[in-house]
């Protein structure tokens, strides 16, 4: 595995071995020894699988008291990744990283706690599959503009599919201090 860190540094791309062979390929998505060995101090406890459509685009999404790492793999098609610095205090708050995800390239994308995280479908079907370190609390979710300005997020389709309550989900600076994960050096502390 090649691991590397983006402009977010706690945001790291994943490459992966895939053996492939006339019949297909194989390669391993998760095994709790390797990853801690590359430094992945997490433990997951709730795996998701969601099916879009091209041009859907889910997020821009994080949880918060009860922060929620991710491990993100597209399974079938080609996705638009985004991951934006959310932690109040960062020196990095409001910057965020992108990278093209797709399931002819082995790759995964690491989103700490305290990043909320999105993807937009560039194919018409697309399995996207995420590892999660908490059960998904309703209570505790949070969401922001996917099409906030002061963001300015490239997204590659300017009228996307979305859900009501990711069209309605608030700019960054109109979440209240108190719905923001809070920045620490030690990346310990970032829940």
């Amino acid at each position: 595995m090649i691991i590397q860190p983006l402009a977010l540094p706690e945001v790291r791309l994943l490459s992966l071995e895939a053996y492939a062979d006339d019949r297909g390929h194989f390669m391993e998505l998760w095994r709790a020894d390797t990853y801690a060995d590359a430094g992945f101090d997490v433990s997951f406890v709730q795996d998701n699988l969601s099916v879009s459509a091209r041009h859907v685009l889910r997020g821009l999404h994080f949880q918060y008291p009860q922060g929620q790492a991710k491990l993100v793999t597209v399974l079938q098609g080609r996705v638009f990744d985004v991951v934006v610095d959310v932690r109040r205090g960062s020196p990095r708050f409001g910057q965020w990283v992108s990278a093209e995800l797709s399931a002819e390239t082995p790759q995964q994308l690491f989103v700490p706690a305290g990043f909320a995280h999105g993807f937009m479908a560039l194919t018409d079907e697309v399995h996207f599959h995420y590892k999660c370190s908490r059960t998904y609390a309703p209570a505790h979710e949070r969401s922001i503009r996917w099409d906030d300005p002061r963001l300015g997020i490239d997204w590659p389709v300017e009228a996307p599919t979305l859900s009501a309550k990711d069209a309605a989900a608030p700019m960054l600076n109109a979440v209240p201090a108190s719905d923001l994960p809070r920045y620490d050096a030690s990346p310990d502390h970032n829940e």
